[in-house]
């Protein structure tokens, strides 16, 4: 069965709450916030108050920078809200990419190679603590909050084809001199490898773009010149779906076949199309 999660940021207390009362109606498997210190809201806080106005969506970091937290608040954090929320917490984790984070704790950015061993460190750290493994309290509601991986290294998705629940995959690759944007990997033959990579866990698809449209053929035309692949080929990709409600559902059950992915995450613009996918085939279209 497909599911959708939705990535968003609170603008204000009241706008935030009424979108996680409205994700929670609509479907959504789990809400997510994302972590990027200084430019965004703090996951876990924003997550918390949207606990307190749902029942039964999951509420998850998508994903937190390793880098720049240290273990023992990464769990005490995320133990927190596992509480709060009576057991709807997810541990999302990455290795972290923008260079101003690490600039704002007074750190230069690390290379690659020492960027994931942290982020293993980190991530084996959290779960031990999470586990009551030097962390006395709180204590998590279930006795293992799932572990989401996000990113694409190939070292890090064989390390969570082992030990994370959920691996998240993005399309994005190298970071751009800006330090925010990433190169496009959006080829099927890039997703091919990343999915053999993650040795059979359910991996969760970052939907860079979604749009109902009549003529997919020329948004994919559009899309296809960004990402610099042909058009078959990024109409192929599951990280951008255009078309009718139709063709969008055919592509999720081709996504399925192909890579077993019926897991995906949407930002807040793609929330009333997700909310259509997520609606019975036969029922009424928005």
């Amino acid at each position: 069965m497909t599911t959708f999660a939705l990535q968003a940021q609170p603008d204000d207390a009241a706008d935030w709450l009424d979108l996680a009362r409205r994700a929670e109606a609509a479907g959504f498997a789990a809400l997510y916030a994302a972590d990027h210190p200084g430019t965004c809201a703090s996951p876990f806080v924003a997550l918390a108050a949207a606990a307190a106005v749902t029942s039964t969506i999951q509420l998850g970091s998508n994903v937190l920078n390793a880098g720049v937290r240290e273990p023992i608040l990464i769990a005490s954090d995320v133990a927190t809200l596992d509480v709060v929320s009576g057991g709807r917490a997810i541990l999302g984790i990455g290795a972290g990419h923008t260079p101003a984070e690490w600039a704002a704790v007074g750190r230069e950015r690390p290379g690659v190679r020492e960027r994931v061993d942290h982020c293993i460190a980190v991530a084996e750290a959290t779960v031990r603590l999470l586990a009551g493994d030097g962390m006395e309290k709180p204590r998590p509601v279930r006795e293992r909050v799932p572990l989401l991986f996000g990113g694409g290294n190939t070292r890090l998705l064989r390390w969570a084809a082992e030990h994370a629940d959920l691996i998240g995959l993005s399309g994005l690759g190298r970071t751009l001199a800006d330090g925010h944007m990433h190169e496009a990997r959006y080829h099927p033959d890039q997703v091919d490898a990343q999915v053999e990579l993650t040795g059979g866990k359910p991996v969760e698809a970052l939907v860079q773009r979604l749009e109902v449209t009549d003529d997919a053929g020329a948004t994919y035309a559009e899309w296809a010149k960004l990402a610099g692949i042909s058009e078959a080929e990024v109409a192929l990709t599951p990280y951008v779906m255009a078309g009718t409600v139709g063709e969008l559902r055919a592509k999720l059950a081709e996504n399925e076949r192909r890579w077993g992915i019926a897991r995906y995450v949407v930002r807040r613009p793609g929330f009333d199309v997700a909310a259509t996918l997520l609606a019975p085939a036969d029922g009424p279209v928005p």
